[in-house]
């Protein structure tokens, strides 16, 4: 809980402190010299919610394998997670360019602030931490629970496939119908193997693919040189 709300607080209070002298001075919120611990702070406070499932998991007498969410089964999880990207990555690609050119979405850019030796490193922290997050939440737990209080599995899908494409709306309708599809395609995937690190592999490279290829090609996009 308190990792969720006032720790993290703490936290970035401490960082505000530590980022500037306190008198004399107008200074930005965030200076270069905190950048990168602000960055790894709020990565940290980001895992909470899925320690905290893992909590509710272990307490309810469940566990993580309930979700899928135990490294018991490297192989299959690895493989099924590369297929899932293969599969996602190449549909994703056109719905996203594709949006982009109709004016329906934003240009997104995916990565931390560019020009730091931790550009790369941070890009693929991020990523893990937003794979681990969505797929833990939005995909196994909620799910599993969903058919627990004997929701459908349509409507159990449906419901964390809506969730999931509507945080990605600030991208713009593509991202909300791409996200939309790739929900769906998860959705029935996890109640097949009632696996969560597959999903969580597959984010995981998706989301370090789409950085690692925009700072690669960025000079080759519209707006940046």
């Amino acid at each position: 809980m308190l990792s969720l709300s006032l720790l993290a607080s703490a936290a970035y209070a401490v960082l505000d402190l530590l980022s500037a002298p306190i008198r004399g001075v107008t200074v930005a919120s965030v200076s270069q010299s905190t950048e990168l611990a602000r960055q790894l702070v709020g990565l940290a406070f980001g895992l909470a919610p899925v320690w905290l499932v893992v909590h509710l998991l272990r307490r309810s007498g469940e566990g993580p394998g309930s979700i899928g969410l135990t490294w018991d089964q490297p192989g299959p999880d690895l493989r099924l997670g590369a297929a899932l990207f293969v599969v996602v990555g190449l549909g994703g690609l056109g719905v996203y360019l594709g949006a982009v050119a109709l004016g329906v979405n934003r240009f997104v850019v995916p990565v931390p602030p560019l020009g730091h030796w931790w550009t790369v490193p941070l890009l693929l922290l991020n990523a893990a931490v937003a794979a681990l997050l969505e797929e833990t939440i939005v995909l196994g737990y909620l799910i599993t629970r969903l058919r627990q209080l004997a929701w459908s599995p349509f409507a159990a899908v449906a419901a964390s496939a809506l969730l999931r494409a509507s945080y990605h709306l600030y991208q713009g309708w593509g991202g909300f119908l791409g996200n939309l599809a790739m929900g769906v395609l998860f959705g029935v995937a996890f109640l097949r193997v009632r696996r969560t690190w597959p999903f969580v592999i597959a984010h995981f490279l998706l989301d370090a693919a789409a950085g690692i290829g925009f700072i690669l090609f960025r000079k080759h996009l519209p707006g940046f040189s």
